[in-house]
């Protein structure tokens, strides 16, 4: 009865173990697509704020002389 035990204690470790590991690894995966995913976004709205400081900082550099003018 004693080896009948150890050898189901040992399979259901092994077993434990493993699916442990699966899952680790499924979360693992799952981490780095979502820090990739949210890393995209914001990428992608840090260009577009970038866009449109610029055009504001043009806009701003070609409006400059004008006003510049108009008070001397």
């Amino acid at each position: 009865m004693g080896y009948v035990l150890r050898v189901r204690l040992a399979s259901f470790f092994a077993g434990a173990a493993m699916a442990s590991t699966a899952g680790l690894y499924i979360l693992y995966k799952d981490y780095k697509f979502a820090h990739h995913s949210i890393s995209d976004q914001m990428k992608l709205l840090h260009d577009s704020l970038d866009k449109r400081v610029s055009s504001l900082e043009k806009l701003k550099e070609t409006e400059a002389p004008e006003h510049v003018e108009a008070t001397e």
